[in-house]
């Protein structure tokens, strides 16, 4: 499990971009790219590898009114997958 002090950054090469045709958020990186739902482009949006997870997750909670445990499960959880794929480090 990702510890609540790591500090998530998007490695080179991989970027958030708007895609126009799809009006939505993706996660590029070489040779892929990830469609991002509201709550990933709301975690990715966070992440500037100053921030901690647990900082993250705070700022989500308080951004959306819920419970700080419950978006620092989800936060961890879905950074945890991306790290997985490499398309996030953690400091």
């Amino acid at each position: 499990m990702i510890a609540e002090a790591a500090r998530p950054v998007l490695p080179r090469g991989v970027r958030l971009h708007f895609d126009a045709v799809r009006g939505a958020w993706t996660l590029v990186a070489p040779e892929r790219a990830i469609l991002l739902d509201a709550a990933g482009e709301a975690i990715l949006g966070e992440v500037d590898g100053e921030r901690s997870v647990g900082e993250i997750a705070a700022r989500l909670a308080e951004k959306f009114a819920a419970p700080v445990e419950e978006i620092l499960g989800d936060t961890r959880e879905f950074l945890e997958g991306l790290a997985d794929r490499r398309l996030v480090d953690l400091r």
